[in-house]
C-alpha cells in the first residue's frame, strides 16, 4: 500500500489528493493512540499553564506532539502515519485548553473571589468551553481549511513533519537538522544565557519615547516563513503602529506624572514596553473587534453552506438514500453538534449558579436569574463567533501568536457592558466594591468558557488542517480533540493549585511570608482582571479602543481597493490587528522568515525562457518543500 503522489495545492479541493487517498482506510483510533494522546494531552497542559503564568504565553503543542507520539509508536510493529496524526491531535488540545484557563482563571484569585482553584469548578469551565471550541469548529472545518484558503501555517508545518516521518530520507534529515538547530540556540538563549533572547534599543525624542525590538528565536522565522510575505507584511505594520507611532504619539502628549504611574518609574525600552502593555495594546483590542466582526460577516456565506450541507446529508441519510461522501469529507454529524451543545448548557447553569453569588450582589430572584440566563447565553453565541474568529486568525498567523488574551478581553469588555447596563440601576458599583469585585468575576466567568473554546477552535483547525494534508478522517479527529480536552481539563486545577501553593499568583499569596520575587506573574490574567474591574469602576483606555476600531475600518476599506484592483497584495484586517496587539519583538521575526520565503520563492522560480515539463516542476516543487521543511523543523 502506497500514499498518493499527486500532491496538488490544498487551495484547490476540487484537485487536492492527500497523502493517504479517501479510498484507503488505515486504523486511526486504537488503544494505544488513545492511551498515548490522553498523556500527551495532560502532560502538555501541566507544562504549558505553568509557562503560561509565569511569562504569558503558551507555544503550540501541534509539532512537539507529532514528533513525540512518531518516536513512541515506532515501538510497536504496526502504526501509521493517520494513527500518528490522531495522537498529536489529542495531545496538542492540552497545550490549547492551558492556554484558555490560564488566561482567566487566575483573575479570580487576583480578584480575591477565589480563594484557591477549586477541583470540579476549574475541571467543568474547562472541559465545558473546551468541548464547546471543538464542537463550534466543525461547522467551520470546511469553511475556513477548503473555502477561505488558509493557510494555518501550523497544520501545514505538522503534516509535513508526519509525512516525512513516515518516508524518512533526506526529507526527516533536513527536518531533524532544522529543529535540532532551532532548539540549540533556545537551549542556549533561555538554558545556558550564553546568546540574548532578544535585541531592544530606545531613544527620547521631545519627550517621545520610541523602541524597537526583536526576538532572536527561529522559531518564529519559521512562521514567517509558512504564512508568506504578505502576511509577514501585515502584522509587523501592526507592530509599527504600535511602536512607531502609538507609544511616541501618547509618550509626547501625556503629562509626566501619568506617564510615570502608567510606566511604574521605568525608563528606555521597559517604558516603552509598559505604555504598550497599559495602553497602546488596546487599539489592538479594538481593532480585533472591528476586524473579528467584518470576518464574521465574511464567513457567514460558507458556513451556512456548510451547515446547510451538513444538514442536508443528514436528511438524506434519514430517508434512506445512499449519502456518498469521502472518508476525508466526513465530519461529526451536525445533529450531534446540536444536542452537544444543548447537554453542556447543564454545566453551564451549575458553573454560574455555584460562582455568581447572589447574597453578595443583593439582588432579587428574578434579576439574579435574568444575570444567570444572560451569562450562559451570551457566553454560547459569544463563544461560537470568537471561535470563528480565533479559527480565522488561527489561519492567518498560526496557533502561536493567536492572540486568545485579545478575543478574551473583548469578550469581558462585552459581557461587563451588558451586566453594567443589567445591574447598574439597583447597584451603585463605584461605591460598592464588593459587588463590583461579584459583577467582574461573573465577566470573568463568562470569559474563560469563551477563552477556552476560542483557544481549542484555533488548535482543532490546525490539527484539521494536518489531517486534511495527510488523508485523516475529521471526526476522527474531532473525537480525539475531546478525548484531549477532558485530559487537561482533568489535570489543570491541580496544576494551578500546586503552582499557587508554591509561587503566589501576582501580589496573592496563600499564605503569609512567601517571597514576592518568587510569585508566578500571570500577566495575561493580571490583565483579564484589570479590564473587568475596570469596566464596573470605570478605569479604561476607550480611547485606544476606538482608534482601534477606526484603524480597523480603514484596513478593511484599504483591502476592498486592492481587491477592486485585482492586486496579488491584499490586506486582511485581522493580520494588522494581531500585529498591533502582540508584542513588536514578535512580529519582527515573522517579518524577517517572510522575506526569507519571498527569496527563496524568487530563487527557485523557473525563468519565463526556461524549459518547462514535469522535471522542471518536480525540481521547483522540491525546492519549495525543502524551504517548507526547514521551516517546519524551526
Amino acid at each position: 500500500m502506497q500514499p498518493s503522489d499527486r500532491r496538488t495545492p490544498a487551495s484547490d479541493p476540487g484537485t487536492f489528493r492527500p497523502y493517504i487517498p479517501s479510498e484507503i482506510s488505515l486504523p486511526e483510533i486504537t488503544v494505544k493512540a488513545v492511551i498515548l494522546g490522553f498523556l500527551l494531552s495532560a502532560i502538555l497542559a501541566g507544562a504549558n499553564a505553568y509557562l503560561g503564568l509565569k511569562v504569558g504565553m503558551t507555544v503550540s503543542a501541534s509539532i512537539p506532539a507529532a514528533v513525540i507520539s512518531m518516536a513512541i509508536l515506532r515501538l510497536f510493529r504496526e502504526h501509521n502515519i493517520l494513527e500518528n496524526n490522531i495522537v498529536q491531535t489529542a495531545a496538542s488540545a492540552g497545550e490549547s485548553l492551558a492556554a484558555g484557563v490560564i488566561f482567566t482563571l487566575p483573575a479570580l484569585i487576583m480578584l480575591q473571589y477565589w480563594q484557591g482553584f477549586d477541583f470540579w469548578g476549574t475541571l467543568a469551565i474547562a472541559g465545558t468551553g473546551g468541548v464547546l471550541g471543538v464542537l463550534f469548529t466543525i461547522p467551520l472545518r470546511r469553511a475556513l481549511i477548503i473555502e477561505a484558503k488558509l493557510q494555518f501555517p501550523e497544520g501545514i508545518a505538522t503534516g509535513e513533519v508526519l509525512k516525512v516521518g513516515t518516508e524518512g530520507g533526506a526529507g526527516a534529515q533536513l527536518i531533524a537538522l532544522s529543529g535540532l538547530a532551532g532548539a540549540l540556540l533556545k537551549l542556549s538563549q533561555s538554558g545556558f544565557k550564553v546568546i540574548a533572547g532578544k535585541a531592544s534599543t530606545s531613544f527620547t525624542a521631545g519627550g517621545a519615547i520610541f523602541g524597537m525590538g526583536s526576538e532572536l528565536g527561529v522559531a518564529l522565522l519559521g512562521v514567517g516563513f509558512i504564512v508568506g510575505l504578505n502576511i509577514a507584511v501585515l502584522v509587523f505594520a501592526g507592530g509599527l503602529i504600535s511602536w512607531l507611532f502609538g507609544i511616541p504619539i501618547y509618550t509626547a502628549f501625556t503629562d509626566p506624572a501619568t506617564l510615570a504611574e502608567i510606566t511604574g518609574g521605568a525608563t528606555g525600552y521597559a517604558a516603552a514596553e509598559e505604555v504598550w502593555s497599559n495602553r497602546i495594546r488596546f487599539m489592538g483590542v479594538g481593532a480585533m473587534a472591528a476586524g473579528g466582526i467584518y470576518a464574521l460577516f465574511s464567513l457567514l456565506g460558507p458556513v451556512r453552506d456548510g451547515i446547510a450541507s451538513s444538514f442536508d446529508a443528514l436528511r438524506r441519510s434519514r430517508a434512506g438514500e445512499a449519502v456518498d461522501i469521502p472518508r476525508t469529507e466526513r465530519d461529526t454529524p451536525i445533529n450531534f453538534v446540536i444536542i452537544g451543545t444543548i447537554v453542556l448548557i447543564l454545566p453551564l447553569v451549575g458553573i454560574f449558579v455555584s460562582v455568581v453569588d447572589q447574597q453578595a450582589l443583593e439582588i432579587g430572584n428574578g434579576l439574579y436569574v435574568s444575570t444567570i440566563v444572560l451569562g450562559i447565553v451570551f457566553a454560547l453565541i459569544a463563544g461560537f463567533l470568537f471561535s470563528s474568529v480565533a479559527g480565522y486568525m488561527a489561519g492567518l498567523v498560526g496557533s502561536s501568536n493567536n492572540p486568545i488574551s485579545g478575543v478574551t478581553i473583548a469578550t469581558i469588555l462585552s459581557i461587563s457592558l451588558i451586566l453594567l447596563l443589567l445591574l447598574g440601576s439597583q447597584i451603585d458599583f463605584a461605591v460598592d466594591t464588593a459587588k463590583a469585585t461579584t459583577a467582574a468575576a461573573t465577566a470573568i466567568l463568562v470569559g474563560a468558557v469563551v477563552a477556552c473554546a476560542a483557544a481549542l477552535a484555533g488548535d482543532n483547525l490546525q490539527d484539521l488542517k494536518a489531517g486534511y494534508l495527510v488523508g485523516a478522517t475529521p471526526y476522527k479527529q474531532q473525537i480525539m480533540q475531546m478525548v484531549g480536552v477532558v485530559a487537561s481539563a482533568i489535570v489543570i486545577a491541580p496544576v494551578l493549585q500546586l503552582l499557587f501553593s508554591a509561587y503566589g499568583l501576582g501580589d496573592v499569596f496563600p499564605r503569609p511570608g512567601m517571597d514576592p520575587g518568587e510569585a508566578l506573574a500571570a500577566p495575561q490574567a493580571t490583565l483579564m482582571s484589570s479590564v473587568a474591574d475596570g469596566v464596573f469602576n470605570r478605569d479604561l483606555p476607550w480611547t485606544m479602543i476606538w482608534i482601534g476600531v477606526v484603524i480597523a475600518v480603514a484596513i478593511i476599506l484599504l483591502d476592498k481597493v486592492l481587491e477592486k484592483r485585482g492586486s496579488d497584495f491584499r490586506a486582511p484586517v485581522l493580520a494588522v490587528a494581531v500585529g498591533i496587539y502582540l508584542p513588536l519583538e514578535l512580529t519582527v521575526p515573522i517579518f524577517v522568515g517572510g522575506m526569507i520565503a519571498w527569496g527563496v520563492a524568487r530563487a527557485v522560480r523557473r525563468p519565463a525562457a526556461a524549459p518547462s515539463g514535469p522535471e522542471a516542476d518536480a525540481a521547483v516543487a522540491t525546492a519549495n518543500r525543502r524551504g517548507l521543511l526547514f521551516a517546519s523543523g524551526l
